[in-house]
C-alpha cells in the first residue's frame, strides 16, 4: 500500500503535462507583447497607411461610378 502511494507520488512529481500548456501561454503572451510593441510603434505610420489606401479606393469607386 505505502509503494502504491509513493510511486503515485513519484509519477506526479515526473509528470509534465501542466508544462506544454503554460509553454504555449508564455508563447501567446510573448506574441501578444510584440503585437502590441509593433502597434504602439508604427500605430502612426500604419494609421496614414490604411488612410491612404481608404482614400485611393474611395477614388477609384469615385470614378468606376461615375463612368
Amino acid at each position: 500500500m505505502i509503494t502504491k502511494l509513493l510511486a503515485k507520488v513519484h509519477g506526479y512529481f515526473l509528470s509534465d503535462d501542466g508544462a506544454t500548456a503554460i509553454e504555449y501561454g508564455l508563447i501567446a503572451g510573448g506574441i501578444s507583447l510584440a503585437i502590441v510593441a509593433a502597434v504602439f510603434a508604427f500605430g502612426d505610420d500604419l494609421e496614414t497607411v490604411f488612410n491612404t489606401i481608404g482614400t485611393k479606393m474611395g477614388e477609384v469607386s469615385d470614378r468606376a461610378e461615375g463612368s
